[in-house]
């Protein structure tokens, strides 16, 4: 019966009942619902315990997944999770306005509409001159904030050799610590 057991950080507290895992820290709390009833988990002696009663490949990799959520849901409530994002032109000056929920990007290779990109509950976005930063504790919402951006200013019936305007993600990071 294959199992794994992950060492719970310092400072967080685990909950884990019929599929539900919550993980909560000093940043906020994160849930996930795990809908394979294959998979036990269950917390002992500071540790999570994932297991699994059959010995088929694809359940232990399932195990493997889990592991690295929990693991990620972990640091996103102590660290949290960042990306920034740079914004390149060459031919018409873009600018950049966060507006609820959406980043609108106006003027982007001259368009007089401006495009939009949705920004997920959760993630916090600054605008600091060329740089969008994003933060947040879940680190599928910020990713998938950036991705979002990253398709709202995909250049479309233009040479992409020529026209390289758009915003892309420069790095990966955990915020620093604000004290």
């Amino acid at each position: 019966m294959p199992e794994f057991e992950v060492p719970i950080i310092e400072g967080v507290d685990v909950s884990a009942e019929g599929g539900i895992l919550r993980v909560s820290g000093p940043k906020g709390e994160l849930k996930r619902e795990f809908g394979v009833s294959r998979v036990k988990m269950s917390k002992k002696d500071g540790k999570l315990v994932l297991s699994v009663d059959s010995e088929r490949r694809k359940d232990q990799a399932l195990l493997g997944t889990w592991r690295s959520h929990f693991r990620n849901m972990m640091t996103g409530v102590t660290k949290g999770y960042a990306c920034n994002l740079k914004l390149i032109y060459a031919h018409f000056p873009i600018k950049l306005e966060v507006q609820g929920g959406r980043l609108l990007i106006k003027n982007f290779l001259g368009e007089r509409s401006s495009r939009e990109a949705d920004i997920l509950k959760g993630v916090e976005v600054k605008v600091e001159g060329d740089i969008v930063r994003l933060s947040g504790i879940d680190k599928e919402k910020v990713g998938q904030t950036a991705a979002n951006i990253e398709s709202a200013t995909k250049v479309k019936g233009f040479d992409r050799r020529v026209f390289q305007d758009g915003l892309y993600v420069m790095e990966k990071t955990a915020p620093p610590e604000v004290s």
